[in-house]
């Protein structure tokens, strides 16, 4: 199969480097689909330019990226349209290396679940064999590659791609069982954005789960990990800012990135679902509503652990989904993250509802956001209403593919319908 990858990888690298010379880059780079104020790179080179001069790069309102990324690009800024490209293919690989392993644990589960006749009759139906499971690697990585919203992210030069380069490393991590590199990759996505939090308690699922247990030791086992996981992961975290503070000299990075994403104060137009609300909103209500907005992220994170403890990959999944559609600032390079992952259930695709409507409305919507955009901001004949009908569109859309895939999931886990009220109270908060 290396064949094939180092294929789709050059030819991945040749349609970027394409784009980067053609007159699109610069179009693509304003398009508030595709950057946001966290992540645009004309805000990077505006840090970059009051770095040089001796300036706070966070003195203004303008730059709201983390330190480390400033200073990485103070070295590679010649090298912005390569780092990016790399990232890219950093992500593909570390998802190809992971579906890998991940697929040789579930054919070594099934094989012995198998043997053992623990199986149902009613479950045989998704039971996946060696051939079928064979390619699905090479589609995750193909996913990810030539996915156009990936693409039109990384000709952008958004750091979206940096920060999915790192969620990728942290599941490969976690998937091969290195604990440690899960905990730091962690932590390096929590510095960047708060929200990959959520993905602890799938981490921790994961590595007990490989790990084998004493029957009479597992509750003291339990908490002895969870306590080692959290020491490594608080201090990376801990190291990670002390070094963003040694590099720059201040604090001043914490309000300016931290503050403004749980804040939201900047409603440029994206493709979320806060900015509208904010703009519409009396500033007497908007402290209240920030925090039930915020929580979304974070609220979905125990009942799903609970009732996919069984399967903490597909959980890792879900949390991704959920942070794309519900953190302040979202954009497509986080949707092209979590989308790359639909071929490792390609087995579960059966119960899927609604799967061609969805993806025609997915379609539809991303096509007409640069039309009505420019409806309401050039031609004046619309306003912000249309444009975020079509947002608000988008996300159901996604809200439909996240239902459909936790109702596939109770598929497999309760073939007989059981637990299909949490199932029904899950799709309604969703």
């Amino acid at each position: 199969m290396a064949a094939p990858l180092t294929l789709l990888l050059l030819v991945a690298v040749t349609v970027r480097a394409a784009l980067y010379r053609s007159s699109l880059a610069d179009l693509i780079s304003e398009r508030v689909e595709v950057v946001s104020p966290l992540t645009a790179w004309k805000r990077v080179v505006e840090g970059l330019a009051l770095l040089d001069l001796g300036v706070s790069p966070y003195s203004g309102d303008v730059f709201h990226e983390t330190p480390l990324i400033i200073y990485l690009f103070h070295f590679l800024v010649d090298y912005a349209e390569i780092t990016f490209m790399l990232a890219d293919v950093i992500t593909a690989v570390a998802l190809y290396l992971s579906v890998k392993d991940y697929n040789k644990q579930v054919f070594r589960k099934q094989k012995y679940a198998l043997e053992a006749d623990r199986y149902p009759l009613d479950c045989l139906e998704l039971i996946r064999s060696p051939k079928e499971m064979q390619y699905i690697p090479l589609k995750v990585a193909m996913f990810y590659l030539l996915n156009p919203f990936t693409i039109l992210s990384c000709v952008a030069k958004s750091t979206c791609g940096l920060n999915n380069a790192v969620i990728a490393l942290f599941v490969l991590s976690t998937i091969k069982g290195n604990v440690l590199l899960s905990a730091i990759f962690l932590s390096l996505a929590t510095y960047q954005s708060i929200y990959p939090l959520t993905l602890c308690a799938a981490a921790l699922l994961y590595l007990l789960q490989r790990q084998y247990i004493p029957v009479n030791l597992r509750r003291f086992s339990f908490w002895w990990f969870v306590a080692q996981y959290a020491f490594m992961y608080l201090g990376s975290l801990f190291v990670i800012v002390g070094l963003s503070f040694f590099l720059l000299g201040s604090w001043d990075f914490l309000p300016s990135v931290y503050g403004f994403i749980l804040s939201v104060p900047d409603l440029t137009p994206n493709i979320g679902l806060f900015w509208y609300f904010f703009a519409e909103m009396f500033e007497h209500f908007r402290l209240f509503f920030l925090c039930v907005f915020q929580i979304n992220v974070f609220f979905y994170t125990v009942p799903l652990s609970i009732k996919l403890k069984e399967h903490p990959v597909f959980l890792i999944f879900m949390q991704l989904a959920v942070i794309s559609i519900f953190k302040s600032y979202p954009t497509v390079g986080d949707i092209a993250l979590y989308m790359a992952f639909l071929p490792v259930w390609s087995h579960l695709h059966r119960f899927l509802r609604n799967i061609f409507l969805v993806s025609c409305v997915l379609l539809a919507c991303s096509a007409l956001f640069p039309v009505l955009w420019h409806l309401w901001i050039y031609a004046g004949s619309a306003n912000s209403n249309f444009y975020y009908a079509i947002t608000l569109l988008f996300n159901v859309a996604q809200r439909e593919v996240y239902a459909s895939c936790v109702k596939a999931a109770f598929s497999l886990l309760t073939t007989r319908g059981r637990l299909l009220w949490l199932y029904r109270s899950l799709c309604f908060m969703c």
